[in-house]
């Protein structure tokens, strides 16, 4: 065994220490490396507008009541349903890893179902409050910035969301048509979990806190 060899199976990370290309030194594929630095640059810019409208809302002399604004056993359903989606698309993960992909085409067609339900539930909203007179520049709640945080992060959500069944439907219609990749199901899953989890911190810091 050469010298480079050796200091290099010695290192504590397991990463060879003159690695030149080629293989990843990650054991995973370029495709799911690119699929994670999208998640992390997303999550920062996600980051962003709800610290944003933590600043506003604390700058803010008042606040509306959000139960009084929103159905809260509403937006409640909506997250359960989009939560119950995330359960969905990881069985049909698991289920094309083990290339059972009637499953998993199954448990992807239960997820979309799930994604559709979530954003008519969340257009509903949308044209509930608008009809309420919520502007982007104004509502009758008294602050601006209300009504313009609540479309400016629902709607950027909505649109991840919107993403996500078209990849997920993509990614079906392939299946169909017999070229199913266990590692495209894991990469819409992937992108589907984030998209969830996501929504947890928007339910969270917009309607709960």
């Amino acid at each position: 065994m050469s010298t480079t060899a050796a200091t290099a199976s010695a290192h504590p990370s397991g990463f060879p220490l003159g690695w030149n290309g080629g293989a990843s030194p990650f054991g995973i594929t370029w495709q799911k490396m690119m699929m994670w630095f999208f998640i992390v640059t997303d999550a920062l810019l996600f980051g962003g507008f709800l610290t944003g409208y933590g600043f506003n809302r604390l700058a803010a002399e008042s606040w509306p009541d959000r139960h009084q604004v929103f159905h809260f056993w509403f937006i409640t359903l909506m997250t359960f349903i989009l939560i119950s989606s995330s359960a969905t698309m990881g069985t049909a993960v698991e289920a094309a890893a083990r290339k059972d992909f009637k499953q998993a085409m199954r448990f992807l067609a239960l997820t979309i179902a799930g994604g559709l339900c979530f954003l008519g539930m969340q257009a509903f909203e949308w044209v509930t409050v608008i009809g309420e007179g919520a502007r982007l520049n104004g509502n009758p709640w008294g602050t601006v910035g209300f009504s313009s945080f609540f479309f400016l992060i629902t709607g950027f959500h909505g649109t991840h969301v919107l993403i996500g069944l078209i990849v997920l439907a993509v990614v079906t219609l392939r299946g169909r048509a017999g070229r199913w990749s266990a590692e495209g199901v894991e990469l819409a899953g992937l992108y589907w979990h984030f998209v969830d989890l996501v929504w947890v911190f928007v339910f969270g810091c917009f309607y709960l806190i």
